[in-house]
């Protein structure tokens, strides 16, 4: 067995020895629900909007796998900078959330349901088996959280990809708002 102990720096959300993906703004095209906005904020800079450092040393039935997620603060128009979302490709493999710093959303949905729910620092998000989920930075500062999942999970972004969520999060008076991607896209028609 490998090493069972890891550090990590939460001041640059890395973990000691491990790669660190990085997501720039031309990653994210198609997520967002203003293209306009999106092409707009893409000739002006193209920000790392988020990092994910992980472990996935362990990849034995039973296994855990994690990862230090950070997503910085900013918006393309009105829009909160998201990650991309994804499902899991052993779709029955549930997740958690662990909050350290930041606030934010999670945006769960499953073919019957769709949720919102805060994350934060000392906050927990299960997301079950079979829910898409992606996370949204609500605040000023980096939104920085833990994501322990199965070994085998495996990360499906073409389904998201194809469809994205049905919801989005819009900064309305000053606070943001969760919307339906529908009704926002029919009335910017």
């Amino acid at each position: 067995m490998s090493l069972l102990q890891f550090n990590f720096d939460p001041q640059k959300a890395t973990i000691a020895g491990k790669p660190r993906l990085e997501r720039r703004l031309s990653d994210l095209e198609g997520v967002y629900s203003d293209p306009v906005a999106y092409q707009n904020a893409l000739k002006e800079d193209n920000p790392v909007v988020y990092t994910v450092s992980s472990v996935e040393d362990y990849n034995q039935p039973g296994d855990l796998q994690f990862g230090l997620g950070c997503l910085m603060p900013g918006k393309v128009g009105g829009e909160y900078y998201m990650t991309k979302g994804h499902l899991h490709t052993w779709l029955e493999a549930a997740e958690v959330y662990i909050g350290l710093a930041g606030e934010g959303l999670m945006l769960l949905e499953n073919p019957k349901e769709v949720w919102a729910v805060e994350l934060k620092a000392n906050t927990v998000v299960y997301v079950p088996g079979g829910t898409a989920h992606r996370t949204v930075n609500t605040g000023s500062v980096p939104l920085l959280y833990w994501g322990i999942y199965p070994a085998g999970a495996g990360h499906d972004y073409e389904s998201i990809r194809q469809k994205n969520f049905r919801q989005v999060v819009l900064e309305q008076a000053g606070k943001p708002a969760v919307l339906e991607r529908s009704k926002l896209l029919t009335q910017r028609v």
